[in-house]
């Protein structure tokens, strides 16, 4: 059983992108396409969810992934509450599916939750009352599915023939769900040659298992690529692998305008922040003309936005078979 389809392969959850569809992340990007202009009116929402209450349930700290998930459920024209954990009964001794038990029985419609600890999404998802649906915004090292669907909407608004493209994410791989989740994401809509370029102490465990290139050295890993993804050093989560210093890894993995040399001329950067500046990109390059970085931001208020609409009209009685 998928955890995250309905009996018609229709979203119920939204916890990883391992296991989607080509065509669903497809209808995922489209519909997120469609919702880009509500940004651009007056009045920037649309009364799509209007009665439904969406919980955003962090029990990390967050901006942008926070940020956007309220922004969304509000021009979807839903009720939000956030909680951010450190000052909740939490603080108390509650378990999390306490808070959980207790929330939904309040008429919550969708929980978005950010917990530490890797399969924490789906756990919430096994044990959440059948009106209710758990939407992933990041889960340890596992996952961070709504990223990898913005990331993919970003590239496919520059580049949309996914199987020519040549991608290279570039970095902690070892501590980054945002990898993983970009990982299955890209394959799924078609991409085949993805690299994974980081030193060996942060290189994920048996790559070639997902089908990726693993490479040590920049020069080589991100030639002719058509997309870097550069990403954040996790010192949280670092413990006996470590990188030797900062300096060291910046001359070596920095994405500066020399080090990006060797990949295509119309490369595009991307990063899903924060950003540690100087030290895995530098701001010239983040904010240069090649970045679509900010564009990453933009876009993920649109792409949650469709996550959302989504699973509430999936769960809608006339839509249920």
């Amino acid at each position: 059983m998928n955890l995250q389809l309905d009996e018609q392969g229709r979203l119920r959850h939204l916890l990883t992108t391992e296991g989607l569809s080509g065509a669903l992340v497809s209808e995922i990007l489209d519909t997120a396409e469609s919702f880009i202009p509500v940004g651009d009116q007056a009045v920037k929402n649309v009364p799509l969810l209007r009665g439904r209450t969406i919980v955003n349930l962090f029990f990390e700290p967050s901006t942008r992934t926070r940020t956007t998930f309220e922004l969304a459920a509000k021009r979807l024209s839903a009720d939000v509450l956030n909680f951010q954990m450190e000052g909740s009964s939490k603080a108390k001794g509650e378990d999390d599916l306490d808070t959980l038990y207790t929330l939904q029985a309040m008429q919550v419609d969708m929980f978005v939750i950010r917990h530490r600890a890797n399969g924490a999404a789906a756990h919430f998802a096994r044990h959440a009352a059948s009106h209710v649906s758990i939407l992933n915004a990041g889960d340890g090292t596992n996952a961070h599915p709504t990223q990898a669907l913005l990331d993919a909407f970003t590239i496919r608004r520059h580049k949309p023939d996914f199987a020519r493209l040549k991608v290279a994410i570039v970095g902690d791989v070892l501590h980054s769900r945002v990898a993983q989740s970009n990982i299955h994401c890209l394959k799924a809509l078609g991409v085949t040659d993805i690299r994974i370029v980081a030193p060996p102490a942060l290189m994920m465990e048996n790559p070639r298992a997902l089908d990726v290139t693993p490479f040590h050295d920049l020069a080589t890993g991100i030639r002719d690529a058509n997309v870097v993804m550069a990403l954040r050093l996790q010192h949280e989560r670092m413990h006996e692998r470590k990188i030797e210093s900062l300096e060291r890894y910046r001359a070596e993995y920095g994405l500066t305008h020399d080090s990006l040399a060797p990949a295509a001329a119309d490369v595009i950067i991307m990063h899903p922040g924060p950003i540690n500046r100087g030290v895995e990109i530098d701001e010239d390059v983040a904010y240069g003309p090649r970045s679509v970085i900010l564009e990453q931001v933009s876009n993920g208020i649109a792409v949650r936005m469709a996550v959302m609409a989504m699973i509430i009209r999936n769960r809608e009685p006339s839509n249920i078979a």
